[in-house]
């Protein structure tokens, strides 16, 4: 719906774009927890959380070439997160036994997850329709 209304009119509906940042916002509690970031079983709603995400509003103007081809475009990114949810899997398995036995996440791997949940929830954004900036090839 998203994807008609900004080609068409140029605008991101108000109701449809705040439903996208609600599944967002929760998108990343469920990652976050997933990726043992977070103890702290993720809340259905608005409740205050340990991970978060911040969306800018997007210009009025919204880039109509660039809603009509993201997919086009992100297909080097769906292949690198791909990657990197691959090395992610790895790694949290990996970093599950080192918990259990140490009682601690190695920080490289903290580094790691977040920098890959990051670089994912970027990709998401953009082909959300939330943001109009093309993501970054980083984990940072």
């Amino acid at each position: 719906m998203s994807w008609f209304t900004i080609v068409i009119a140029g605008v991101h509906i108000l109701g449809i774009r705040q439903f996208t940042l609600f599944f967002l916002r929760w998108r990343v509690r469920a990652l976050a927890y997933l990726m043992l970031l977070t103890d702290a079983y993720p809340p259905f709603g608005d409740a205050p959380y340990p991970a978060s995400i911040t969306v800018d509003e997007p210009p009025q103007a919204r880039d109509r070439v660039t809603v009509v081809l993201r997919l086009i475009l992100l297909i080097p990114h769906f292949i690198i997160v791909g990657f990197l949810m691959l090395g992610w899997g790895f790694a949290s398995i990996g970093a599950w036994f080192v918990i259990l036995f140490t009682g601690s996440y190695p920080s490289a791997l903290v580094d790691f997850s977040v920098g890959a949940m990051r670089w994912r929830l970027r990709v998401e954004a953009y082909l959300l329709l939330l943001v109009d900036d093309y993501p970054p090839f980083s984990l940072t």
